[in-house]
C-alpha cells in the first residue's frame, strides 16, 4: 500500500523541521569543551551569557560538562528553561527593561569577580543587544529604550544597528570581555546575523572590536535615527581600542547555513532538489520577496536555476521599514509580498519563519501559503496589497488559517526561508 503524496504544507514545515533542529545547542558542545580550572587551587567555571538561545545553551553546556558550575543567563520572556546549577532570569525583548538592566549588572559583577583561576564560560545568541542593558555613562534606561525602539523602525539592517548599540553600551563591543580579564574565557555562539560575525552576535559583548563615533553618528543620520546633544557626547566618549584580549577563545556552535544544509538534505530525502541561494539575504524585506519571486517563476517556467519539482532554500535578516499600524514582523512581510508578486501562479508554494519562534512581537513563527492563496483570499473578501501597505501581514494569514505556531524554541539563526516549486 503506497502512501499518499505529502501536501505542499507538509513538505515546507518538514524543511522548517530540518532546519530547526539543526540550530539547537544539544551536542554542540561536546568536541569543543575548554580544559576545566584548577579546582585544588579554588578555580571556578563561571557561566554568563545572553540571548533568545542563551538558556537552552546553559541547559546543553551543563548537560555536557558535567561538573561543578555557576553562574547567570538572562533570555526573552517566555524563552527559559530548567538548568540545575546556572540561575536563568528573564528580560524584554527587542525593547530592553529594568530586568534586563539588572541582570547586565549582575553579569558584569560576575566577570569582574572572575580571578586568573578560573574559566569563564560565554553563552550568546541572537537578542543579548536588548537583554544585557547597560547603558554608557551619561545614559539612562529610558534613553536606551527610545533609541532601540527608534532603530526597530529605521529600516536599518541588524549590522547597523548592533553597530549603534555598541556605541550607547558599558558591556558591548567587547567590554564584557574586558572586565573577565585576566581569567580564561571560551564565548560559544549561535548565529542570527548575516555573514556570521561574531562581533556583531548580540553586538559582540566579549568580542572585542574598535569603536568609530564618526561611522557610527553618519549612520543614524542616514538612517534618519535622530542624533540629540546628549547622544552625540556620550558616543564620543564611549570609545574602546578593540585590542584582542590573550586567553580568550570563541566557538561558533549553531548558523543559518547549518539550518539551511540540514533543510537541503530533507529536499532530497523527499525527493526534492535543494538549492541554497544564500545564508546572507538582507534587505527591505518586501523588496526580497519580488526578487525571489521572479527565481521562482523561472524555475517553474524554464527549469532554471532548477528543475521542478525543487525548493528554493534562503536565510539570512530581511527587515521592515514599517509604515503602516498593523500586525507582524520580517518573515509574514515577506511572504505577503512573495504572494501578491507571484500572482497565484500553479505549482508554487512557500514558507517564511524566524527561527526563534518569534516573528516581530507575535505569537507566531511566521506563515506558510500554497498557489491558491490569493482566491481563496478574494473569497473572503481579502485584499493582499491593503495588508501589505498596512505592514499586516500576521492578520492576513491568520484569517487564512496559514500562521506557522511554534512557541519559543529556544534557539535562533534568524530567518529561514523554502519556496517549493512543483
Amino acid at each position: 500500500m503506497t502512501s499518499a503524496p505529502l501536501s505542499d504544507r507538509d513538505i515546507l514545515l518538514a524543511l522548517f523541521d530540518a532546519g530547526l533542529a539543526a540550530a539547537l545547542p544539544e551536542g554542540k558542545f561536546k568536541d569543543r569543551l575548554p580544559a576545566p580550572p584548577d579546582e585544588g587551587k579554588g578555580g571556578r567555571t563561571i557561566v554568563i551569557g545572553a540571548g533568545k538561545a542563551s538558556a537552552r545553551m546553559a541547559r546543553a553546556f551543563e548537560d555536557e560538562w558535567g561538573r561543578p558550575c555557576e553562574g547567570l543567563i538572562v533570555t526573552r520572556y517566555g524563552h527559559g528553561c530548567e538548568t540545575r546549577h546556572i540561575e536563568i532570569v528573564e528580560a524584554s525583548h527587542p525593547v530592553p527593561d529594568q530586568a534586563g538592566r539588572d541582570a547586565a549588572r549582575r553579569i558584569m559583577e560576575l566577570a569582574r569577580s572572575a580571578g586568573p583561576d578560573d574559566l569563564v564560560v560565554c553563552l550568546m545568541s541572537g537578542g543579548a543587544s536588548s537583554l544585557l542593558t547597560m547603558p554608557a555613562e551619561g545614559l539612562t534606561l529610558a534613553d536606551k529604550q527610545a533609541l532601540n525602539s527608534a532603530l526597530l523602525k529605521s529600516g536599518a539592517p541588524i549590522g547597523i544597528m548592533n553597530l549603534v548599540r555598541k556605541s550607547v553600551s558599558a558591556i558591548k563591543g567587547g567590554r564584557l570581555a574586558a572586565a573577565i580579564a585576566p581569567a580564561r574565557a571560551v564565548t560559544y555562539l549561535i548565529s542570527d546575523v548575516p555573514g556570521d560575525d561574531p562581533a556583531a552576535i548580540g553586538s559582540g559583548p566579549t568580542i572585542p572590536e574598535a569603536s568609530d563615533p564618526e561611522q557610527v553618528l553618519g549612520l543614524m543620520r542616514t538612517w534618519g535615527i535622530e542624533v540629540t546633544d546628549k547622544l552625540e557626547r556620550v558616543i564620543r566618549a564611549n570609545t574602546v581600542p578593540g585590542d584582542a584580549i590573550p586567553g580568550q577563545t570563541v566557538h561558533m556552535i549553531a548558523t543559518p547555513l547549518m539550518a539551511l544544509q540540514a533543510a537541503e538534505a530533507k529536499a532530497r530525502e523527499l525527493g526534492i532538489t535543494p538549492l541554497i541561494l544564500g545564508d546572507a539575504i538582507e534587505g527591505e524585506a518586501r523588496e526580497a520577496a519580488i526578487v525571489f519571486a521572479g527565481i521562482a517563476n523561472c524555475a517553474a517556467a524554464h527549469g532554471l536555476p532548477a528543475a521542478a519539482p525543487c525548493v528554493l532554500l534562503s536565510g539570512g535578516e530581511t527587515t521592515v521599514t514599517v509604515r503602516g499600524k498593523g500586525r507582524g514582523g520580517r518573515s509574514v512581510e515577506f511572504l505577503l509580498a512573495l504572494a501578491v508578486a507571484l500572482k497565484g501562479r500553479p505549482g508554487i508554494a512557500a514558507v517564511s519563519c524566524d527561527t526563534d519562534g518569534v516573528d516581530g512581537t507575535e505569537d507566531n513563527a511566521g506563515a506558510w501559503f500554497d498557489s491558491g492563496i490569493l482566491e481563496e483570499a478574494a473569497a473572503r473578501g481579502l485584499k493582499p496589497a491593503d495588508f501589505l501597505a498596512n505592514n499586516d501581514g500576521y492578520s492576513f494569514f491568520s484569517a487564512l488559517d496559514r500562521l506557522v505556531i511554534t512557541g519559543p524554541t529556544l534557539t535562533n539563526v534568524n530567518d529561514f526561508r523554502a519556496i517549493l516549486v512543483r
